[in-house]
């Protein structure tokens, strides 16, 4: 269960080692998070990113999972949340899985375009379900959707990607709605460009923000059970204004 202050006492990342799961990891283990499950595909960054977490104290499981094999989530998932099993209750899941693509190349490959859109769409879909239905049948807990700014309109430079997390978005917005009054809790968090292993080597983006950064913003938005958080919170603005920008000149933003 949370604690008296909302924190989390034991967490699952789906996508053991995404920077911004772990960073927010990091962040609750300096808090009262004890019990941490990192959900991935098996791999010496994924043993690496469970020693790193245990060398801070917390107890850490690590479960294999594949965004791609909807067919075992069911499985591999929902069994961490039957009761008397490896886990029992799990008060915070952070969907935190996703692909970034190479749009020049994916527009000419559609199977590479598809893989981005199953991984980062179809396979959170399966998961999110699975994870939102074990906290409802708990009676409590958080899903926590890394979502980003880019799912709030389609740019020519990355569409692909954008498309994906914007079927995302909206499919979590919707998840929360049908949880409302359940005593689960469905926060989408909006991150604008995020300096990570992902985005190294592109351009930066006005805005730009960190792992940390996202996991700051994440602990807050679960002591305000907010429905949305985007970060930095200046993109609320910037994007409600750019949603109106007529097309002709959205293509010519350097955005």
């Amino acid at each position: 269960m949370k604690d008296a202050f909302g924190a989390p006492q034991s967490l699952l990342v789906l996508g053991g080692t995404s920077e911004i799961g772990l960073a927010t990891a990091r962040r609750l283990i300096a808090r009262r998070t004890r019990t941490v499950w990192l959900a991935g595909r098996p791999s010496p960054a994924l043993t690496e990113a469970a020693g790193s977490l245990r060398a801070l104290g917390a107890e850490v499981h690590v479960v294999p999972f594949d965004a791609l094999e909807t067919e075992s989530h069911e499985e591999r998932l929902g069994k961490l949340f039957t009761e008397g099993g490896p886990a029992g209750d799990i008060d915070m899941v952070l969907l935190a899985f996703g692909v970034l693509g190479d749009q020049s190349r994916d527009e000419a490959a559609p199977l590479a375009a598809v893989r981005v859109a199953q991984t980062n769409y179809t396979g959170a879909v399966s998961a999110g379900l699975v994870c939102a239905q074990a906290l409802q049948a708990q009676g409590h807990g958080s899903l926590v959707v890394l979502s980003s700014v880019a799912g709030e309109r389609a740019r020519r430079a990355n569409f692909i990607y954008g498309s994906s997390k914007a079927g995302l978005d909206a499919f979590a917005q919707g998840l929360g709605d049908a949880l409302h009054g359940t005593g689960v809790h469905v926060m989408v968090v909006r991150p604008g460009f995020v300096r990570s292993k992902m985005t190294e080597g592109l351009a930066e983006a006005p805005l730009a923000t960190t792992p940390e950064a996202v996991a700051t913003a994440i602990e807050l938005g679960l002591r305000r059970r907010s429905e949305t958080v985007w970060v930095p919170g200046t993109l609320r603005v910037v994007m409600s204004a750019l949603r109106h920008v007529p097309r002709p000149l959205f293509r010519r933003l350097p955005v």
